[in-house]
């Protein structure tokens, strides 16, 4: 894999107390030492105008307004310093870098993956929240259709263990960006039901995934291939971008899942396979994962996986809550058994 990765984005200092911290990235970083053949790329900063193009303009202005009068408390979750506005164009540049790396296959094709931060796929059109200032993913997706590369388009898979509400709001509506989230049920943001599955021309163009707590590999692997594996072939995207998490870790402080580091590597291969089978460019930009430890190792797998490890698939069998949810997820979808 080839990775994106800017010092600027330590300098969104949220202080020790606060789980979105400058070590998560020092972690993956020295996770990462012990592997050859990894290289970084400090990309470009996201223009403002293009953080525009998927949020409103006077929260962007405002936004900017409040890093340079020295930040605070967005809200009791979300914290900003004055560098945050910095830190935060370059996380979005970082996306940007990967989706445009993907799609120019450069360097033997080798794999982007954007760890910077802060994260962003709660960040909605016109507010911040949940750790999230703007949603790198869908500035990357955006600039992708924009920017007259043959894209037409995205599909973005979010496997962090809370629902992607805000790329699912600012893509809700829209039919060339496919958007797919497995998430832990009944937790923040409280959004990614079922039946939430688009409006308008984006009808069934929004697919959640609300796997119960306590759900691990067997469950997060067999709702990846028997239904998300399926929509995403028929939609056939140009590009694939993963929204990756690593907080459905077993070991993650703040999660009820029961991901190990080896399922994250089940997972990646399917996302691999999903991208093989359409033909599409594949990207990965970091989302949440809050134990350091277990941080570095997800991304590592991914690592280790695109640089040649077959990862063990998960012996034990789905159980029956996630049997009936992939069942409702067919007929809701229009899914044929699979």
């Amino acid at each position: 894999m080839k990775f994106g990765y800017s010092e600027v984005c330590l300098d969104h200092d949220t202080g020790t107390r606060h789980p979105e911290t400058p070590d998560r990235l020092r972690a993956i970083r020295e996770g990462l030492k012990r592997e050859h053949g990894v290289s970084y790329v400090d990309a470009s900063s996201a223009d403002p105008a293009a953080v525009e193009a998927v949020h409103d303009p006077e929260y962007v202005a405002e936004f900017r307004e409040f890093c340079d009068d020295g930040g605070g408390n967005w809200d009791p979750d979300t914290v900003a310093v004055e560098r945050t506005w910095d830190a935060a164009l370059k996380s979005a540049g970082l996306a940007q870098w990967a989706a445009e790396t993907a799609l120019a296959g450069e360097d033997g094709r080798k794999t982007p993956f954007a760890i910077g931060r802060p994260p962003g796929h709660h960040a909605v059109t016109d507010d911040a929240m949940g750790f999230c200032f703007v949603n790198n993913v869908a500035v990357a997706a955006q600039a992708a259709l924009d920017n007259d590369a043959g894209v037409d388009s995205v599909a973005v898979i979010d496997w962090d263990v809370h629902h992607g509400n805000g790329t699912q709001e600012i893509f809700y509506d829209r039919d060339d960006v496919f958007f797919v989230s497995i998430h832990e049920d009944g937790i923040y943001p409280g959004t990614g039901e079922v039946d939430e599955t688009g409006e308008g021309a984006g009808g069934g163009y929004t697919m959640n995934v609300p796997l119960p707590a306590g759900s691990g590999d067997a469950e997060y692997a067999g709702v990846a291939e028997t239904v998300v594996t399926p929509a995403l072939v028929d939609f056939d995207p140009d590009l694939l971008l993963v929204s990756a998490g690593f907080d459905a870790h077993r070991h993650d402080p703040i999660s009820r899942m029961r991901v190990s580091t080896e399922g994250y590597g089940v997972l990646t291969d399917r996302v691999r396979s999903i991208a093989d089978d359409t033909d599409a460019a594949l990207g990965f930009v970091l989302e949440g994962g809050y134990g350091l430890d277990v941080l570095a190792e997800g991304v590592r797998m991914v690592h280790e996986v695109f640089d040649g490890r077959s990862p063990v698939e998960p012996e034990n069998e789905v159980n029956d809550d996630v049997d009936g949810l992939r069942d409702e997820l067919r007929r809701v979808h229009g899914l044929g058994e699979k």
